[in-house]
């Protein structure tokens, strides 16, 4: 595996991650009236845009972390439609 495929693997891992405690926080405090509904709905179509990218190309960092990063995105846009009020 190429040096630049690793990086993707550990650049895209903790971009991705990162969402992971706004989601604890959200979900713990049942409030997401301080999340974008516009910033969540950009970074969703961000992401689904790279994930395209990502199948065209034939890039695994790319399709897995940005997979992942769907996923993790759709389920604080449930939280911000949910709690955001």
């Amino acid at each position: 595996m190429l040096l630049g495929e690793w990086l993707g693997f550990v650049g895209g891992a903790l971009v991705t991650c990162s969402l992971i405690p706004q989601l604890i926080r959200i979900f713990k405090l049942k409030s997401a009236h301080e999340i974008s509904l516009l910033f969540n709905t950009l970074l969703l179509l961000g992401i689904i845009s790279w994930l395209a990218y990502g199948i065209s190309f034939g890039l695994p960092p790319v399709i897995i972390w940005n997979a992942i990063g769907t996923a993790l995105v759709s389920v604080l846009l449930y939280a911000k439609l949910k709690y955001g009020r």
